[in-house]
């Protein structure tokens, strides 16, 4: 699976997990320490849609954030008429 959205180009990024113990000054603690520091992935929620491109239907991985900002135009359902 791609990691990357069609239509924004929306990518995984590269952050940290930074695990603390103490207690907080604020409540009355001495501070929180800072006791390990490891990387990690934000990932885009991407789902596999069909839309339309240049009027021919294609299956493209596009985010959530596109869809629901209506940036994907999908195409026309088909169905069957009881005859």
């Amino acid at each position: 699976m791609p990691q990357m959205c069609s239509l924004c180009g929306r990518k995984p990024v590269i952050g940290n997990m930074i695990v603390q113990r103490g207690k907080a000054k604020r409540d009355g603690g001495v501070g929180k320490k800072t006791t390990g520091v490891t990387r990690r992935f934000f990932r885009p929620n991407l789902q596999r849609v069909r839309s339309l491109v240049d009027g021919k239907p294609i299956r493209a991985w596009v985010c959530t954030r596109c869809i629901r900002a209506g940036k994907v135009t999908k195409p026309p359902r088909k169905w069957k008429a009881n005859v």
